[in-house]
């Protein structure tokens, strides 16, 4: 099931990011929501893939090739996450922030 990413600015980015964490922001666990934060800086959301898989969540960030003075240059990122048994995956969004944090959120199941 794809999940499409969201966003409200200009999404023209391109560059790499520094690799000096593991690229995770912030994860929230809670009995109400399940919520990650990752550094997407300087992908777009067109380059970013967000989607569930079983029980985990798959997240792409994907550059095509480009041509460069270097020669071709194509970059690509893949990340799964095992989502808690209790996360309603119906209500899983994605949201890009202009500072390149791609949000994901979803609510939990209330038996």
């Amino acid at each position: 099931m794809a999940v499409e990413v969201s966003h409200s600015w200009n999404a023209n980015n391109w560059d790499w990011p520094l690799q000096h964490h593991d690229g995770v922001v912030k994860v929230n666990n809670t009995d109400e929501k399940f919520e990650v934060g990752l550094d997407a800086s300087f992908f777009t959301p067109k380059e970013i893939e967000v989607k569930i898989a079983g029980d985990k969540l798959v997240v792409q960030f994907r550059h095509e090739n480009r041509d460069d003075i270097h020669g071709t240059v194509a970059r690509e990122i893949n990340r799964t996450y095992a989502l808690p048994p209790d996360v309603d995956k119906a209500t899983l969004k994605s949201h890009l922030t202009s500072r390149g944090v791609l949000n994901i959120t979803a609510q939990k199941k209330h038996h």
